[in-house]
């Protein structure tokens, strides 16, 4: 598979930050992202980790009932990235 330029990673991660921000304050998992941007879900999910690095993005670890996920990851833009994102 030939690698991805790093500016087409960086168009899509703002497409994933745009997708976070129109469904916020929803939280959606990894998969329902990579649904969203038609891409692989472990390349959205190195792609959400990277942007949690960056703090624009934040990892919810646990359910409405407050128990930890085994194997899955939600997620929702940082308040920092939504600020941002309004005010444009």
């Amino acid at each position: 598979m030939p690698k991805i330029s790093d500016v087409k990673i960086e168009r899509i991660s703002e497409q994933i930050l745009s997708y976070l921000f129109s469904v916020f304050p929803r939280l959606v998992f990894t998969v329902d992202v990579a649904r969203e941007l038609a891409r692989d879900e472990e390349f959205v999910k190195r792609l959400l980790l990277g942007l949690e690095g960056k703090g624009l993005v934040v990892r919810v670890s646990k359910n409405s009932k407050g128990e930890d996920y085994l194997a899955r990851m939600r997620w929702r833009i940082s308040n920092r990235a939504h600020a941002v994102y309004a005010a444009a």
